[in-house]
């Protein structure tokens, strides 16, 4: 296990500090999702942990739990289901990293219809190389890109890239800390 330098986590949490200190006011979930205790989750939602790539039937929603230093990718169907998954700033054992996330994400997709893209999360604290070389893929004399800021072009023309879909297909939220439903 390889860990990672210690200025690189104080970076990247002090990125993600922002989004945890939003007032109530700015603590609106984004359109289409549900954040916080305040709302009623159906027990019959798709859970997505990070690492990992679930799947809902139509009329299902998805629900993506302590969505903190991570990465939401919805993709809507044609069909009317979502594949979404749940991509970690840094690997949970036993999930997929953040590099592995999108390949696995276009798998499950396969050469069905796609009607959107929906990325949402902690946009601050993601660099967009980090879909395409994880943290934990640098070696101990490399450096580890950081982010300076929420880049949501960039981060939406990874996902495009890494989907096959077309740019204009995916939009990017930053949304507050907590549980995101996706109906």
């Amino acid at each position: 296990m390889r860990l990672v330098p210690a200025a690189v986590t104080t970076a990247l949490l002090a990125l993600a500090l922002p989004a945890a200190t939003a007032t109530a006011a700015e603590a609106r979930p984004a359109a289409g999702t549900r954040a916080g205790a305040a709302y009623a989750v159906p027990g019959d939602a798709v859970r997505i942990t990070e690492g990992q790539v679930r799947e809902a039937a139509p009329g299902t929603p998805l629900l993506y739990p302590s969505v903190t230093s991570c990465l939401t990718v919805t993709v809507r169907l044609a069909g009317g289901g979502l594949v979404g998954a749940h991509a970690s700033l840094f690997q949970v054992p036993g999930e997929l990293r953040s590099d592995a996330i999108l390949p696995a994400l276009r798998d499950r997709v396969g050469h069905r219809s796609v009607r959107s893209v929906e990325v949402r999360g902690a946009l601050g604290a993601w660099h967009p190389g980090y879909l395409t070389r994880a943290i934990e893929a640098y070696g101990p004399d490399e450096q580890v890109p950081v982010p300076s800021g929420p880049d949501a072009e960039g981060v939406a023309r990874a996902v495009a890239r890494g989907l096959g879909q077309p740019r204009a297909r995916v939009t990017v939220a930053d949304v507050p800390d907590g549980d995101l439903l996706v109906r």
